[in-house]
């Protein structure tokens, strides 16, 4: 009897202990801190109340952000209590939220608590306007200025070759008298702008005769002209320079102008002359001299002859 009194007391005790652990638990509780912020900020959490299953071997949690994504996480202690770390979702919307933690392995009932989110705010701040300062501007003083002097270019001398007139001996013909090419109506324009040069200043029919001229502006067409008819043609280079062969259709004897019309009417001379023929006439005077005194030879001879 004494010792089924002793079982009953010893029974009765530990139902007594177990009610008192379980009754002394404390309810769980989550903080975070801080517990507000913008998108991004790290915060703790803290708890107390958490009490693991006697099975577990690993008190680690997780800190879920409104219920379902992990943000965080944690290490817990048999006594319920534990801590850990978490970071507010980038794209957290404003306004308050739910952050919970969840063991891993079995526990009581889990703690949470809520983090408010705050967007900030941006304000542009417009810098004052700067006034820069009126800039005086030194007066400019202009150095005097000097002309050079201006040099007047003389005007360039129209060359004009003067020829003696040629007198032709014969004694068949006589050299006709000098034609005179008409006058013309289109004199040098500037007759200080150009010249117009002959290479030759007395020539035969027949003979080769070249023209060559200046002043004629760049490019012209030059057309050489004498007694009203073309002797030739030629381009002015980019200098206005230009060279001509002279061919004369027929021509008499005498001087002749040459006119090189380019914008601008140029002139130069040339005297014609025909061949003599006062040798011809040579051979036949010595021939008959030669005559004549073969003759008076002989004549002399016979005058002789009869004195003897």
């Amino acid at each position: 009897m004494r010792s089924l009194g002793l079982l009953v007391a010893i029974a009765a005790g530990v139902t007594v202990l177990s009610t008192t652990s379980a009754a002394a638990q404390q309810p769980p509780a989550l903080s975070a801190s801080p517990n507000a912020g913008a998108p991004g900020t790290a915060f703790k959490v803290a708890w107390t109340g958490v009490y693991f299953d006697p099975d577990c071997t690993t008190y680690a949690v997780n800190v879920l952000w409104d219920g379902k994504t992990v943000v965080g996480s944690g290490q817990g202690t048999g006594r319920g209590t534990g801590s850990g770390s978490a970071t507010v979702p980038a794209t957290a919307t404003a306004g308050q939220h739910r952050v919970e933690i969840q063991t891993v392995c079995q526990s009581t009932r889990p703690a949470g608590t809520t983090f408010t989110v705050r967007i900030p705010t941006t304000t542009t701040t417009t810098p004052p306007p700067t006034t820069q300062p009126p800039v005086t501007n030194p007066p400019v003083t202009q150095p005097p200025v000097t002309n050079p002097p201006v040099t007047t270019r003389p005007p360039r001398p129209t060359t004009t070759t003067t020829t003696p007139p040629v007198t032709t001996t014969t004694t068949t013909e006589s050299t006709p008298p000098s034609s005179s090419e008409p006058p013309s109506s289109s004199e040098p324009s500037n007759p200080g702008d150009g010249i117009l040069v002959l290479d030759k200043e007395n020539i035969q029919p027949g003979d080769a005769l070249t023209a060559t001229g200046t002043g004629c502006p760049k490019g012209a067409n030059v057309t050489l002209k004498s007694l009203g008819q073309n002797v030739g043609k030629a381009t002015a280079d980019e200098n206005g320079e230009f060279t001509a062969p002279v061919k004369f259709a027929s021509i008499e004897p005498g001087r002749h102008k040459v006119r090189a019309e380019c914008g601008i009417v140029l002139v130069g001379n040339v005297d014609v002359t025909l061949s003599s023929s006062s040798s011809g006439t040579t051979s036949t005077l010595v021939v008959l001299l030669f005559f004549l005194l073969v003759g008076a030879a002989m004549l002399r001879r016979q005058f002789t002859g009869l004195r003897r």
